[in-house]
């Protein structure tokens, strides 16, 4: 047979066989970093390091572009991190949402891990798709000690998510009341708003979380604040049925008589909002049964019109103790 016609009949077929053979290298690879990311979730050190020395690629990121560092870092597992930081893993890698190995740690509070990042570079200013940074997430989780360290590292205090809420106010949305006073030292604004024109304050006070209010007025917080309606810290908490939050503003020295842009005050939104048990404790603390809104309504008028039977009773009581 003509050696040049076997050679153009075998190039084919060896081409053909390579292309076949290409596929099944590319999932042995693939296979390998998928390995090196499940035994760094699972904390498994020893093969992932057996793993890494075989080729896997350090950085490889699944679907979501979430890498074996990272799985390590929410694991909460310090050696593994250790290891795959020393094999040249990103520490500024970043998923599909914007996460990174640093907002992991600060998800899982684990200090010493977040330690090591920042030693290693980790950039405190990168946010995630929500607009979080590691100093907004560790604030409300209330990890004292890793908002310490995050400030100490440059964290800025008074940046916002998408939202216009800062690390202060992701703190008061979830009543920890710990952090405050780091962050306010660290330089954050106690008169800040959100995007609704609310203050950490305000929030804390929709949220009930008395002991927030109580920490957040004592370090210089406006009582008076209102948000983008003119709401106050007490109608605020009124709307919502804290009774307890209700009694320590009014104690504070909240005004009863302050009125949003529509004109409702405080007695008016316990009304509306059917939290009759409020009544009493409104105009014991001087709230004005006479003032209207600006439809021209009392909080009698407004009982009436909803139909809200324990709050005309409660003010039909109150009227007729009324010299």
């Amino acid at each position: 047979m003509d050696p040049h016609r076997t050679f153009r009949l075998r190039a084919p077929l060896l081409a053909f066989a390579l292309f076949l053979a290409a596929p099944v290298v590319w999932a042995a690879e693939t296979d390998l970093e998928t390995e090196l990311r499940l035994n760094a979730m699972i904390g498994d050190t020893e093969t992932a390091t057996q793993l890494l020395d075989q080729g896997a690629h350090v950085d490889a990121p699944n679907q979501f572009g979430k890498t074996a560092l990272m799985f390590a870092v929410e694991g909460d597992d310090l050696e593994t991190v250790a290891l795959l930081l020393s094999r040249g893993a990103d520490v500024n890698a970043r998923t599909v949402a914007g996460c990174t190995p640093l907002t992991f740690a600060a998800e899982s509070g684990h200090i010493g891990i977040s330690a090591l990042l920042l030693e290693r570079g980790a950039h405190v200013h990168d946010r995630t798709r929500s607009g979080w940074d590691a100093l907004m997430i560790a604030s409300r989780h209330g990890i004292a000690d890793m908002v310490e360290q995050l400030l100490f590292k440059g964290a800025d205090p008074k940046a916002a998510d998408r939202e216009g809420r800062t690390a202060l106010m992701q703190a008061a949305s979830k009543g920890e009341t710990a952090v405050l006073p780091l962050l306010v030292q660290g330089g954050a604004d106690l008169e800040a708003r959100d995007t609704e024109g609310a203050t950490a304050l305000l929030i804390a006070a929709d949220q009930g979380h008395v002991g927030v209010v109580e920490t957040l007025a004592g370090l210089g917080a406006r009582l008076d604040a209102v948000d983008a309606l003119g709401s106050t810290a007490l109608i605020l908490a009124v709307g919502h049925g804290h009774v307890e939050m209700v009694e320590r503003l009014l104690a504070m020295g909240a005004d009863p008589n302050r009125q949003d842009q529509e004109g409702t005050t405080a007695l008016m939104e316990a009304v509306a909002t059917d939290h009759a048990e409020l009544i009493e404790r409104l105009i014991a603390a001087s709230a004005r049964t006479d003032l209207k809104d600006n439809a021209g309504r009392t909080a009698a008028d407004i009982a009436v019109q909803l139909g809200h039977q324990q709050a005309m009773a409660r003010l039909t009581a109150e009227a007729s103790k009324t010299p």
